[in-house]
């Protein structure tokens, strides 16, 4: 694990933060692989029912490390050749994986953006299943102001959450948002005051890992085929997630339970 990128649990909650303040949480390589090797367990592991990541330091994520960028010569440090354009799209793709699996993962998940959020930083607020923000936070898509297109899936999740012509806008302006303009054209779902937000998030976070996992996982693969797929994809796919979650611990339970007239209690199997 980076010493950039500190790993909780409790309560069925893991949680990811991103632990660079000095650079409002800039991306790095080694960052990067750490947080997608600890996603991809998550992902696989039972006791998690909930994955949060979040940014240390009043930030969520500035994004790449543009000082990093600036610095790139495109040469080896013994002035060779640097990497080719294959080699760096092969890089760069690898590290994407991260956003594909925060949306795949069969689990919630959920970003806490109590500051700025930019860039890749951005685009992997936008992976997860859920936001909730500062009102105050600073959003941007921040690509074209450093003459870059986008990477980390944020041109899909932002097309999908506000429409293309919208998104457009976002992309080609890289104006600064709030948090609370974010809630309102829905790319978050909740804006509080900062002072609220630990609260907020840890009463969302601890619902959402007492609620049938399972379940929820195949609810969020319903949603993403529903995203891009026909409708006969979506009801075959609702048939057999139903049939699957029909034969779970958590729905023999919960229906006991509304028989008896208690609520439920689930345990994620």
């Amino acid at each position: 694990m980076s010493q950039h990128l500190i790993e909780t649990f409790e309560d069925g909650v893991a949680t990811l933060t991103l632990n660079r303040p000095e650079a409002r949480n800039a991306l790095t390589g080694e960052m990067l692989a750490a947080m997608t090797a600890a996603a991809q367990r998550l992902a696989l592991d039972p006791a998690v029912r909930v994955v949060v990541v979040t940014g240390a330091g009043g930030a969520f994520c500035a994004g790449g490390d543009v000082k990093g960028f600036a610095a790139d010569t495109g040469r080896g440090p013994d002035g060779a050749a640097g990497p080719s354009f294959e080699q760096r799209h092969h890089s760069l793709r690898s590290g994407m994986e991260l956003s594909r699996i925060l949306h795949e993962m069969p689990k919630p998940t959920l970003a806490v953006i109590p500051g700025p959020a930019a860039g890749a930083g951005l685009s992997i607020a936008l992976a997860c299943d859920m936001r909730i923000a500062s009102a105050e936070a600073k959003l941007t898509t921040a690509f074209s102001k450093i003459g870059v297109s986008g990477d980390y899936g944020g041109s899909y999740f932002l097309t999908h959450l506000v429409g293309a012509a919208k998104a457009r806008e976002l992309y080609f302006t890289a104006d600064v948002i709030t948090g609370a303009e974010a809630a309102e054209l829905g790319i978050v779902n909740r804006a509080v005051p900062a002072a609220e937000l630990p609260q907020a998030a840890a009463a969302l976070t601890a619902r959402l890992a007492a609620m049938p996992t399972i379940a929820l996982g195949y609810i969020k693969r319903n949603l993403n085929i529903a995203a891009h797929g026909p409708l006969s994809d979506v009801l075959d796919a609702e048939a057999v997630h139903m049939v699957r979650t029909m034969m779970t611990e958590d729905h023999k339970a919960a229906s006991v339970a509304f028989v008896e007239k208690r609520p439920p209690v689930f345990k994620g199997r």
